[in-house]
This record gives C-alpha cells, sequence and structure tokens, in this order.
C-alpha cells in the first residue's frame, strides 16, 4: 500500500479528525484532502492493473508449461463445460475497514521521515537531515497564515542575485531578469490577491560594474535587515532566483500555458556531519521548513508538477530574518522570460493559500 501512495501522504479526514478539528489547517486540509485521494485512487488502480498483467502473464506461463508436460491438459479443457451467461461475479469494491487501512498508511506515511525525503525533498551532499527536523505531521500543524491587511506592507520581495537572467532576455533589459519575474509577483500579489508588498530591487551581485557574488548575501542582509526594522510588519520575507543547473529546462503545464517549475530552498544551517554552523544561527528552521512544505503541498493541490522537491542546503541564506522566509529558485537560465512570467500565477496563488489558509479551489484545475 505505500508503494502505491507514491505522492498522496495525508490521511482521510474524519479518520484523523482528532486533533485536527481545533487546528487552524482543519478546513484547509478537508478541501485538500479530496483532491489527494483522486490521485492515490488513481495510483492505486494503474498499480493493481500492473498487478493483473503480471499474474495473467504469469498463469499464461503456467498453462504453458502444463500443456508441454501434461497432453490430457488440451483435451480436458476441450471437455470442461461452459459457464452460463452473467454468472461471473464483479470484483469486490474497497470495504470500509479496507478504507480505514489506507489512511492509516497514509498517517504513517505522513510522520514517515524516510517516505518524506524520498518524495518530497532532496539533500545537498553539504548538510544533512534527520527526522527532528523532516516530520510531515509538524510541518502541517504550523500556523503560518497571517492577518492580511493591506494598509500596512506584509510581504518582502527581493534579489541576492538581481542579476539573473533567461534565455531570452534582452541585454540591459530589468524587465527580463529576475527583477522584472519580481516585479510581476508583486503586481499579482497586490492586485489579484489584496497584500501590500516591498519590492526591492537593490543590486547586490554587481561591485564596481563587475559580476561578483561572493559577499552577495551579506550584502543583502544588511539592506534587508534595515527595511525590516523600518518596516515592522512585514511578516513573509522572498528571495526570488532562478536556477543555473547545466542543461535541463525546468518546464511544465499550467492551464495550457508553458510555466517553468519553480523550487524552494531551505538552508539548515548545519555540516554533512549533522553538525550545526555555529556562525550561521537560525532560530526559524521548522517554520521555513513548514513554509515550504505547506507551499509544496498547495501546488500538488491545484498545479501537479509544478514544484520541484525542496532542497536542503548547508548554508543559512539569509532565511534567518522571518519565520516565514523563503529562497525559491524559479525555473533556470534555460527558460524563456514568458515562462517565468508564467510561474508567477501558480506562486502568487499558493502564497495566498498558505498565507490566508483558504485553498482557491478555482485555480489551475487542470
Amino acid at each position: 500500500m505505500k508503494e502505491m501512495a507514491a505522492s498522496v501522504y495525508l490521511p482521510d479526514y474524519e479518520a484523523v479528525s482528532d486533533g485536527w478539528e481545533e487546528s487552524w489547517a482543519a478546513g484547509w486540509l478537508k478541501e485538500l484532502l479530496p483532491v489527494l485521494w483522486e490521485q492515490y485512487d488513481q495510483m492505486r488502480e494503474q498499480t493493481e492493473k500492473k498487478e493483473d498483467r503480471q499474474w495473467e502473464e504469469t498463469e499464461t506461463e503456467r498453462e504453458t508449461e502444463n500443456r508441454e508436460t501434461d497432453p490430457e491438459t488440451e483435451k480436458k479443457e476441450t471437455e470442461a463445460p461452459e459457464t452460463e451467461a452473467g454468472t461471473e461475479t464483479e470484483p469486490e469494491t474497497e470495504t470500509e475497514t479496507e478504507t480505514q487501512e489506507a489512511a492509516a498508511v497514509l498517517l504513517d506515511n505522513l510522520a514517515d521521515y524516510d517516505y518524506l525525503m524520498n518524495h518530497f525533498f532532496s539533500v545537498d551532499p553539504d548538510t544533512t537531515a534527520d527526522p527532528a527536523r523532516i516530520d510531515g505531521t509538524a510541518f502541517l500543524t504550523e500556523d503560518l497564515t497571517i492577518e492580511k491587511n493591506p494598509g500596512v506592507p506584509q510581504i518582502l520581495i527581493y534579489h541576492t542575485h538581481s542579476q539573473e537572467t533567461f534565455l531570452d532576455s534582452e541585454e540591459g533589459n530589468v524587465n527580463d531578469s529576475i527583477v522584472g519575474i519580481g516585479n510581476y509577483l508583486t503586481e499579482l500579489l497586490e492586485e489579484k490577491y489584496g497584500y501590500q508588498v516591498i519590492h526591492d530591487t537593490g543590486v547586490y551581485d554587481l561591485i564596481d560594474g563587475v559580476l561578483d557574488r561572493s559577499a552577495a548575501y551579506d550584502y543583502a542582509r544588511e539592506s534587508i535587515q534595515k527595511i525590516l526594522d523600518e518596516n515592522p510588519t512585514v511578516e513573509v520575507v522572498i528571495d526570488l532566483h532562478r536556477d543555473g543547473v547545466d542543461g535541463i529546462h525546468f518546464v511544465t503545464d499550467v492551464n495550457g500555458k508553458d510555466t517553468a517549475q519553480i523550487m524552494f530552498l531551505n538552508g539548515m544551517s548545519m555540516d554533512s556531519q549533522g553538525q550545526p554552523v555555529s556562525y550561521l544561527p537560525n532560530p526559524y528552521i521548522q517554520e521555513n521548513l513548514a513554509f515550504s512544505f505547506q507551499l509544496q503541498l498547495a501546488a500538488s493541490r491545484n498545479y501537479p508538477g509544478f514544484t520541484r522537491n525542496i532542497y536542503l542546503k548547508g548554508q543559512r541564506y539569509n532565511l534567518h530574518l522571518r519565520p516565514r522566509s523563503l529562497l525559491i529558485e524559479a525555473g533556470s537560465q534555460l527558460n524563456t522570460v514568458e515562462e517565468e512570467m508564467n510561474a508567477m500565477e501558480p506562486l502568487a496563488d499558493i502564497l495566498n493559500q498558505v498565507l490566508s489558509g483558504e485553498p482557491s479551489g478555482t485555480e489551475g484545475a487542470g
């Protein structure tokens, strides 16, 4: 059963209503679960068909072997009486007990460290992860909603690597760079979802006209900390990047549009031996992880295939500035500007879903 639930990990809502009913996430999860159960049922059906084919092939091979060893077999089969039409029984449907058992397995998956690591996370060699950090149940009980107030800034978007561009970017055109993509995300969050957003377009990776990323996070941190000090109402901090993986075009289809896939990156402040990086403390590692994980779930509900696995690295990446801090890799240098712009639409939607605690239920259906 576990193998059949490769990308579906949440339990039947009623089976775990104890302890969830009073949780902020109860309503959100209740709406999320039917979609995931549908995915689970499809996967189970595919697995059962595969098992049936394997069984039929095995039986065919066995019958062939029997004919070769027993010459009377064919005669007996020929003389066998025909069965009456309509007497075959349909396979029994899944019983309530089996459903409850399946829900229990899914609940186990949610709390299963190995399962989560195999299906939702990728770990860089420079760090490590452990069950104390990677706990799906804990991630979903983390309340990351905010009380929306368009009268004050609540979201900050910036770019540690502001010079990142794309396959067809026009040289020197800021709108074709990651900063331009950030402009569109800002516009969506403000005009469509009603947040007030600060978009910092400061340059932190260009020193005296020369690209230099060796200290970009240090330069960005100083500036971002000042913005936060001046705007204490900001609760969400997003560092928007594009990836630089050679030879990989991260693209998917969302509502009929070619769309860059995104990836959430979490800094663990931990080395490959499991030791904390003492000079890079982050009191918000668990909140950061929960934020990424909840967004991953929201994406799976409305936009399957939109997100890559959450990537874990050893450094901090300035994710210590707020509990709801994100580093997002949107596509790569092989994506087009249009694909990147298209990605901001589902990204803005899932951000709103998690921050408001209300799934849209309409975006991305198909």
